[in-house]
């Protein structure tokens, strides 16, 4: 039986394109989910989906004029970032140069977008070697780590890609890929888990991470 909406899963509202797609893969798979901004249902739901395309200045800047940076910090319960979502777990992104919550990197000249600071680990450019970016379509898992969220998951799985930055292969990799080089396909830290893929988008291994993490 399919579950009641805003009762137990929630799609946070980042003023994102992508969020009716990701709420009609939870739906193909008999769940519901209600894509909300509402601080209480967010803290209410068992489990918290944050989705996202496009860049990170915008996308936070449409969290901090929701007031939902606190709230998503102190969440709890299991979080799961798709695709831009992921990246916005992380410390930071050098993504753009234009947002007025950033630090300058002296070093390198750029500045530094703040992100969630959920995981520690930076988002910069991916490093294709050449090429071409975006990366876009399907590529396969080079590693995958033992986590429920992961169960079924291997080395060699295919999924669905759309990105032109990416977290460092770090401690907090929870799976891995190469498109010129090698990136951190999956993050996680305690209750905060990220997929730089689109699981909505991966066919059977997407929904299978999507399943996985609402049932876990």
């Amino acid at each position: 039986m399919p579950e009641q909406a805003n009762s137990r899963f929630v799609i946070v509202d980042t003023g994102c394109a992508n969020l009716s797609s990701v709420k009609f893969a939870i739906k193909r798979l008999g769940f519901d989910a209600e894509i909300t901004d509402d601080v209480t249902k967010i803290k209410a739901a068992e489990k918290v989906i944050l989705p996202g395309v496009g860049n990170a200045k915008h996308a936070m800047e449409n969290i901090r004029e929701k007031n939902l940076v606190a709230c998503i910090q102190g969440l709890t319960q299991p979080v799961l970032g798709f695709c831009l979502g992921m990246q916005l777990m992380c410390s930071d992104s050098r993504e753009s140069s234009a947002l007025s919550h950033t630090k300058t990197d002296s070093d390198e000249g750029i500045d530094i977008i703040d992100c969630l600071d959920l995981i520690p680990t930076s988002v910069a450019p991916l490093e294709a070697n050449g090429l071409r970016l975006p990366h876009m379509g399907w590529n396969t898992l080079t590693s995958v780590i033992d986590h429920p969220v992961f169960a079924g998951i291997n080395v060699g799985d295919y999924f669905y890609f759309v990105h032109s930055f990416a977290a460092p292969v770090s401690d907090y990799t929870a799976a891995a890929c190469e498109y010129g080089s090698a990136f951190s396909a999956a993050i996680v830290k305690d209750n905060f888990v990220g997929c730089q893929f689109h699981p909505e988008r991966s066919g059977a291994n997407g929904s299978k991470i999507i399943k996985n993490f609402l049932e876990m």
